[in-house]
């Protein structure tokens, strides 16, 4: 039996692809024992499932990838996979800051409802059955899939294994391998969406302090190469936050992350204003001048303690050395990146296989015919907030369309 397409990978990507089939005999091929284990985890459990922004901004947040998924996007958009999970009785809860879950902030309801309107499809599910290779039949227009168990045939196959994050899930970048042995370039998987450790943290003991819409500045070389803005994070290991997640996808081991921690827009501005901050407070704690900033007050203990500044020391008695050091920790302090977090702590995988052998509007081969891509095992990540499982959804749906035009 030759089925119509073979689906390797039972995650998001894969369990939509799979339900969007029409009139297709379809096998999904999962390596563990039940579809969907890093679904359930996303969002804490909840299922951050995508975002409320519209289309133009959704395209930002993948990077340079945006463009490659701009069809993928606007053929089946976030407004789409509301109004599906809607139709399947999943209502959604859009947060203030735009993301969605379902209304009932469990990560499940997601899950079953991908794997109800599979089954409705008729797909059929085999477990338990890692792939080990896949053979195109160039004469006869067909693959041979072998997994651990046996072996299965199909005109079409999408790969939708996912990269290399949380591990722990099934992610180990097995369709890397079964793309490469099929003639794909593979762009080297790195950690993405993933909090930075940096050489000799001092912040270990304030963890939790927060701070909202804060100025980042990334060097290389003593080179400024990129700048961000965003919330920002100390945990009791390392820096994290929307800021250093959204980026980690440009940072690199041994580069220099310097924090503006104030609103104001540089550290020469802040300069500016705290020294005649000081002039104008003599008689005034140090400590209560620099509550002006809207800084915590934890923050504002540890920075002093850095610079050795004594928490009574009044303006006054502010030295130029530690007038400037203070200047320096409050709005250029230097974060010295020793490594980002690995794939355990990653949220997605920054590369895989190249955009460019890949057909944007249908994600097809573009080296093997009837051989698509769909997910987080395609060289794109997004920002946190629901853009990867969309762009999963989205580029899953595409490959199926695809296919249902054959």
């Amino acid at each position: 039996m030759i089925y119509d397409v073979i689906i390797i990978g039972a995650g998001a990507a894969g369990l939509f692809s799979a339900l969007s089939l029409k009139n297709k005999k379809a096998l999904l091929i999962e390596k563990n024992n039940a579809p969907g284990r890093k679904l359930l985890i996303s969002g804490a459990g909840q299922c951050n499932y995508t975002n409320n922004c519209d289309l133009e901004e959704f395209l930002k947040r993948y990077g340079s990838k945006g463009r490659f998924l701009k069809s993928a996007l606007f053929n089946f958009s976030n407004i789409d996979a509301i109004k599906f999970f809607k139709k399947h009785e999943v209502k959604s809860y859009v947060r203030e800051d735009g993301k969605v879950f379902p209304e009932s902030l469990k990560a499940e309801d997601v899950l079953n409802t991908l794997i109800y309107c599979c089954k409705e499809s008729g797909v059929e599910f085999m477990y338990n059955s890692p792939v080990e290779k896949i053979m195109y039949h160039n004469e006869d227009k067909f693959f041979t899939v072998k997994t651990s168990k046996s072996s299965f045939a199909g005109y079409n196959v999408i790969i939708a294994t996912g990269g290399m994050s949380y591990p722990n899930t099934g992610s180990a970048g097995d369709g890397y391998k079964l793309a490469e042995s099929l003639g794909h370039k593979i762009e080297i998987p790195t950690e993405s969406l993933t909090p930075v450790y940096t050489d000799g943290y001092d912040f270990k003991d304030i963890p939790g302090i927060s701070f909202e819409n804060i100025g980042v500045t990334l060097w290389r070389s003593n080179k400024k190469i990129n700048e961000f803005k965003g919330d920002f994070l100390f945990t009791h290991v390392n820096i994290s936050g929307p800021v250093i997640l959204n980026n980690s996808r440009y940072i690199e081991k041994g580069d220099v992350l310097r924090v503006n921690f104030t609103a104001l827009k540089n550290s020469e501005e802040f300069k500016n204003d705290f020294e005649n901050l000081i002039l104008t407070s003599g008689k005034n704690n140090i400590k209560t001048v620099l509550k002006k900033y809207n800084l915590p007050r934890r923050f504002i203990e540890k920075i002093m303690e850095l610079a050795g500044v004594d928490e009574e020391m009044k303006c006054s008695q502010l030295d130029k050395s530690k007038r400037k050091k203070l200047t320096e920790l409050i709005s250029d302090y230097p974060f010295k990146v020793e490594r980002l977090g690995g794939f355990h702590m990653a949220m997605v995988t920054k590369g895989g296989i190249s955009t460019g052998e890949i057909n944007m509007k249908t994600m097809e081969s573009k080296i093997i015919p009837h051989l698509y891509f769909a997910g987080e095992v395609i060289d794109y990540d997004g920002d946190t907030g629901g853009f990867n499982i969309q762009a999963a959804f989205s580029t899953g749906k595409s490959a199926a369309d695809a296919i249902n035009k054959i």
